[in-house]
């Protein structure tokens, strides 16, 4: 049920020694990149695209009910990737956190999200997405809550799952991996069956030519990144320092973990490049529209593990969707089938059932979640 395309002595390395209950971590931001017109087929329109965020981690957190604050947002296909994680999350009881690293407007209040001050990035095309000091302060969050994670998930087999909603973050992520001088264009997913490289590639070109010349990876973020980014990156080199780290999804979480060497090389701090993977789903690994492999690769020495989860044989149209190129990734889905396949040792029958078990919720309760 995983495959290591990457890196695979030190792949098999990690999930041979973490087989323990992990501790779900979930960060939302928000970029205006993602109100560009078909920039992102996460929500419909770029009204619904605002608040994705809050109705994945509503969902997350609570699983179906009769009226959410915030309604899973229709897609042009598919499902959300949100139910696959929920499903995961609730049959196998695990601990959930969730950050508000800078969204529009804030979480549902019964979520608990923990506030970390930032604030939503304006369209990275500007090469101005966030104030430099609002990004300092995001990485010191997120180091101090990776540290306190990290110590609380220490032991032989524990580890945290780093996960994210952010809409439009494939192009952030293009961006920070281009600005790190890695050639990721044309190797990039997105949740279109068909990646809209050009669009995106534009996009990037144009906010990279509006920075600053600094070779300080924070002001990178700041002129073109994403809140959920920096965050991520605190939280992966302080907890590595006594836990294993699973960075949850394909593109955005190998920018993350490009970024997160770039800060530690320049800002000195220890970390161990040992304890971290980047886990997501095959749709992402083997996406014909991108090179995400080729890509990984490029950014070097982390393993790229995925879940082999196939929706073809699903009762659902919504989930066979995913076998046509649609959503492919996100909320940490693939990481938590991951998950249940090392802690569970889960095949596809008892993953599928248990997805299909969060459809037939929501189709029993009349809420809709797609077209």
């Amino acid at each position: 049920m995983i495959n290591i395309y990457t890196q695979i002595p030190q792949g098999e390395a990690w999930v041979n020694k973490y087989r323990g209950l992990p501790t779900f971590v979930c960060v939302l931001g928000f970029t205006e990149t993602a109100l560009i017109p078909g920039i992102s087929a996460a929500g419909l329109t770029p009204e619904d695209r605002k608040y994705t965020a809050c109705a994945d981690a509503e969902f997350l957190y609570h699983g179906v009910k009769t009226k959410p604050q915030y309604p899973l947002p229709p897609l042009t296909a598919g499902a959300s990737p949100v139910l696959i994680s929920r499903a995961v999350v609730e049959e196998l009881k695990l601990p959930v956190h969730i950050f508000n690293a800078g969204l529009i407007k804030p979480p549902p209040l019964s979520i608990s999200a923990i506030d970390l001050g930032g604030t939503p990035a304006s369209c990275l095309s500007s090469g101005n997405a966030m104030n430099l000091s609002v990004v300092r302060h995001l990485f010191e969050k997120g180091l101090k809550w990776g540290e306190r994670l990290g110590r609380n998930s220490q032991s032989d087999q524990k580890y945290l799952i780093l996960s994210e909603c952010v809409v439009g973050g494939t192009t952030t992520a293009l961006a920070i991996l281009t600005g790190l001088g890695i050639d990721a264009a044309f190797k990039v997913n997105s949740s279109h069956p068909v990646c809209n490289h050009d669009q995106k590639l534009a996009i990037v070109l144009q906010g990279l030519s509006n920075k600053s010349n600094s070779n300080d990876p924070l002001e990178l973020v700041a002129s073109v990144g994403d809140p959920m980014q920096i965050v991520v990156v605190g939280m992966a080199i302080a907890a590595s320092r006594f836990c294993g780290v699973m960075l949850a999804g394909g593109t955005q979480m190998l920018a993350v973990y490009a970024l997160l060497r770039a800060c530690a090389n320049f800002y000195s701090l220890e970390w161990q490049s040992n304890q971290i993977v980047v886990g997501t789903t095959r749709w992402v690994a083997e996406d014909t529209s991108g090179a995400t492999i080729e890509l990984a690769c490029l950014v070097g020495d982390v393993p790229l593990i995925a879940s082999q989860l196939n929706f073809t044989n699903s009762r659902y149209t919504q989930l066979r969707a995913y076998e046509q190129g649609f959503v492919k990734e996100g909320v940490g889905a693939g990481a938590a089938c991951i998950a249940a396949h090392l802690y569970k040792s889960w095949q596809q029958e008892q993953l599928l059932m248990a997805i299909e078990m969060q459809l037939d919720k929501l189709s029993n309760n009349h809420l809709s979640f797609t077209l």
